[in-house]
């Protein structure tokens, strides 16, 4: 008899994603994406892309792959003449799928943050046993993105957490 897994986890090849530096304000952002600029631990989505808080400096901007180009050229003129950073993150970094009615269970094997308090449009920076991750609540589930130079581990460690009788 086989057993069906807490949660299905999958690699997700749909997000393109930016990481945007700057020590100075960045409400040129908001004119160039037409989105907010997130607050603390905030995502902020528009149609097809959304803007999170990394850091006090630091903004991860998400949309599908083909439009990093497009995207990279417009945060270049609305900053023009500011000191920042705009860089294609889509190779750095993996993210995975996490769904299913028992998702959470799985994370909370992994992650030590309280998922009860996590609130939707949330991104957490926290880890899964050791390494560094970023995760949030999407649907019936998360998406938790890891360094791609982890991501073997990563999924490796979602698959066993996902597995009936791993335990806590």
């Amino acid at each position: 008899m086989t057993l069906m897994p807490l949660a299905v986890v999958t690699r997700d090849h749909s997000l393109g994603m930016i990481g945007l530096r700057s020590a100075h304000d960045l409400d040129g952002l908001a004119d160039a994406l037409g989105l907010a600029v997130p607050g603390q631990r905030r995502i902020v989505r528009g149609a097809d892309h959304a803007a999170a808080w990394m850091s006090p400096d630091e903004i991860l901007l998400m949309m599908p792959p083909g439009g990093v180009p497009v995207r990279l050229a417009e945060i270049a003129t609305a900053l023009a003449g500011r000191h920042h950073l705009a860089v294609d993150l889509s190779d750095a970094r993996v993210v995975f799928r996490i769904e299913g009615p028992q998702a959470a269970d799985v994370i909370a094997k992994l992650c030590p943050i309280d998922l009860n308090a996590l609130e939707s449009n949330e991104m957490r920076r926290t880890r899964a046993a050791q390494v560094a991750v970023a995760l949030w609540r999407e649907r019936e589930g998360f998406r938790l993105m890891c360094f791609r130079s982890v991501a073997v581990y990563v999924a490796d460690l979602l698959a066993n957490a996902a597995t009936p009788g791993s335990g806590l």
